[in-house]
């Protein structure tokens, strides 16, 4: 299977051309008609391969209107879901706008189903009558919006079936990825990181997203925060906890250190108040001391925590 793929916000986006069908992922998306019936195209194809149960639980959903998508299980496919979005009106017309909120509606229910992969066809180029140049320029420029937002997906693929439509999607992509991925390396990118002091030890985060392992809690800094308002705030949406007597302790910035981007890390020390619980994107949340640090850390973030263990013994020598 030919294919091209870049990396962006930690999220790894794979253009292919292949069969939609063998996708082993958590969802794939279907380009469906109003009332929901699979008589043809690639919504024929997931009824035969897939089994009727799709059509009949689709189709309880009632009649929906372009642009608006809905969920089912997968049936025998080796995806979880598919997530049926109307692409065209009952005289079976689309246009370009249709397609733009069939990829909203879309990323709407990969969010709420708290999905890490999903799989696209390209969508409104089936019947022909849309260009797929021009849908690739939406469907990126849509997926581009949604991980402007809170997101937990992790790998995002559009499964071109013809050659010619892949090339395309090619193309475009490599027009707005490429320079994209360039902007966003040429200039590093300023976070924080707080070493959280709680109950004899030191809070640490089990990520959620790319890259995996334990981690210090942090973020990145918002536009119009200072690094000190980050630090409060990212260690409230992982940990739960409030904080204090936030000091800066070091920074780094060695290129490498993170490997979506080149990234300034401010570190903080501070003193952890009240319940740790996990949340935002840390699924896990726990308190370790020098002795017990997990072997899967994330980041430099080991090489951070050495120093900050050897600076404390010495304030206690």
């Amino acid at each position: 299977m030919e294919k091209t793929q870049f990396f962006l916000m930690g999220v790894k986006i794979c253009i292919k051309n292949g069969d939609i069908l063998e996708e082993k992922v958590d969802a794939i998306v279907n380009p469906a008609s109003p009332d929901l019936s699979m008589g043809g195209g690639l919504s024929k194809k997931i009824k035969k391969n897939g089994g009727d149960i799709i059509e009949k639980e689709a189709i309880k959903k009632g009649f929906l209107n372009t642009g608006e998508s809905i969920f089912t299980g997968a049936g025998k496919l080796p995806s979880k879901y598919i997530i049926h979005t109307i692409t065209v009106d009952k005289n079976f017309r689309t246009n370009y706008k249709i397609i733009a909120n069939c990829m909203k509606n879309t990323f709407k229910i990969a969010n709420s189903l708290k999905l890490k992969s999903i799989s696209f066809p390209a969508l409104g180029c089936g019947t022909g009558k849309l260009e797929s140049k021009k849908v690739a320029e939406i469907m990126i420029k849509e997926t581009l919006n949604y991980l402007s937002e809170k997101f937990e997906i992790e790998d995002i693929n559009f499964v071109i079936y013809k050659k010619k439509d892949y090339l395309n999607f090619c193309d475009v992509y490599e027009k707005y990825l490429r320079n994209l991925t360039k902007k966003t390396y040429k200039n590093p990118i300023p976070t924080v990181d707080i070493i959280i002091e709680h109950k004899d030890g030191i809070v640490l985060i089990e990520r959620r997203n790319y890259p995996k392992g334990w981690a210090i809690p942090g973020g990145f800094v918002e536009y119009g925060e200072s690094c000190e308002e980050t630090a409060i705030r990212e260690a409230k949406e992982e940990t739960g906890l409030e904080l204090e007597d936030l000091k800066q302790f070091k920074t780094y910035s060695k290129p490498g250190r993170d490997p979506r981007f080149h990234t300034i890390s401010t570190v903080f020390i501070a003193k952890g108040k009240g319940e740790l619980k996990s949340g935002d994107d840390a699924k896990n949340a726990k308190i370790f001391n020098e002795e017990n640090i997990p072997e899967n850390i994330a980041f430099d973030h080991r090489d951070i925590l050495k120093e900050y263990f050897l600076f404390k013994n010495k304030l206690r020598s």
